[in-house]
């Protein structure tokens, strides 16, 4: 992807956003050893399965994960035992282990049910979708999300990933992580999702600029058509870390901005202070 004329003056400010000398990487030779172990071969035939999911056959996992037929297919049976897979006529489904496993990651869960009470809150107040997300790599996860019967039920997701860059979760993260995390998202490409996208270094930059100073972050349509999203960060007040952020998203035109900054700033108060 080619950098817009932003880039120049980004180098000169320090961003090393053009491509990395040539010679050995030692990133690629450490992921080429790990394809060659057993969880190596695990990791994809798990991760073939979306979320749009819900069985798989065993070519299209052969497929998508990139792993010998024959070893895709005695690791499935050895998955199936473990309770990580199940099986589904010839074909194969993600395993209740999984969701087992998962509720027992212990930060994400006792944030969750830190946040769930301000959400709920934020719920009654707003009557629209409430997100709370928190950073890993360059996206956000979505650790939870209510919505009312006229709520957004697309595009976002318990669990599901979007970019940093381009959703309001994301823009309030972004804006009071380290410099060098904005670094990051801007060499790895900043992809257009829809036409309102912000693509441009420059323009994230203000708008992040923009954000630190104003404590709220709006995205408008970046996402999804028709849909704005308001957030906030959360900060754990004993100890003053960002902890993720909360949004409400609405259709644009129903999106009350100065009605909701209030709320929801108000919320993420409430949970900073309930985490110890």
């Amino acid at each position: 992807m080619s950098l817009p004329a932003e880039a120049p003056a980004a180098a000169a400010r320090g961003l090393a956003l053009g491509p990395r000398p040539a010679g050995p990487d030692p990133a690629a030779d450490t992921a080429a050893e790990a394809m060659n172990s057993v969880l190596g071969k695990v990791r994809p035939i798990l991760e073939a399965f979306t979320a749009d999911d819900g069985a798989l056959p065993l070519a299209e996992l052969v497929r998508r994960s990139g792993v010998a037929k024959a070893t895709v297919h005695r690791l499935a049976q050895e998955l199936v035992a473990w309770g990580l897979l199940e099986r589904e006529g010839c074909d194969y489904r993600l395993g209740l282990r999984l969701f087992e496993l998962g509720q027992r990651v212990h930060r994400q869960r006792i944030l969750r049910e830190a946040v769930q009470p301000y959400m709920e809150d934020l719920l009654l107040i707003t009557r629209e979708t409430i997100h709370f997300a928190i950073h890993d790599s360059l996206d956000v996860v979505y650790l939870d999300k209510i919505f009312p019967h006229r709520g957004l039920n697309a595009e976002s997701r318990v669990a599901g990933r979007l970019p940093l860059y381009c959703t309001g979760t994301g823009k309030a993260i972004l804006a009071h992580s380290p410099p060098s995390l904005f670094v990051d998202v801007v060499r790895a490409g900043l992809k257009p999702l829809t036409r309102h996208t912000v693509v441009s270094p420059g323009r994230l930059r203000a708008q992040l600029d923009r954000i630190r100073v104003e404590g709220i972050a709006l995205e408008t349509e970046e996402i999804r058509l028709g849909y704005a999203s308001l957030a906030v960060p959360v900060f754990a007040q004993r100890t003053g870390s960002l902890v993720g952020a909360l949004s409400v998203t609405a259709p644009t035109y129903r999106m009350d901005a100065g009605g909701h900054a209030a709320a929801l700033r108000t919320a993420a108060l409430g949970i900073g202070r309930s985490l110890t």
